[in-house]
């Protein structure tokens, strides 16, 4: 049982310290502090269950630390690109409107001849 209480003291002291920097996290942190706190989570219940729970909370953290970052950097990758595509997406709307005013003013200008 007292272990249970130092593990879970030990990661909301991590969450505390981690949670009050000053600039805005990303989502590859997000992600990271989400996972490590899961795996964490996680890895003190397995390690409950043979009467580890330390060690399994040792264990799981890292690991979920790696896989939510890994998620994390994904998300802002892909985020990346949707920002890439909808300023292509707004540059090219501006061409096809600066094309159609140059048509109509080549049209009037052929028929006013």
């Amino acid at each position: 049982m007292l272990r249970k209480v130092a593990v879970g003291s030990t990661l909301m002291i991590f969450v505390v310290m981690v949670s009050s920097c000053s600039a805005p996290i990303t989502t590859r942190e997000q992600g990271g502090l989400i996972g490590a706190g899961l795996g964490a989570g996680a890895g003190a219940l397995i390690g409950s269950t043979v009467g580890h729970a330390a060690a399994g909370a040792l264990i799981g953290g890292p690991a979920g630390l790696i896989a939510g970052a890994l998620i994390g950097d994904h998300l802002m990758g892909q985020d990346r690109r949707q920002q890439e595509q909808a300023l292509q997406t707004d540059q090219n709307e501006r061409e096809l409107e600066r094309l159609r005013r140059e048509n109509e003013r080549l049209r009037e200008e052929r028929l006013g001849r």
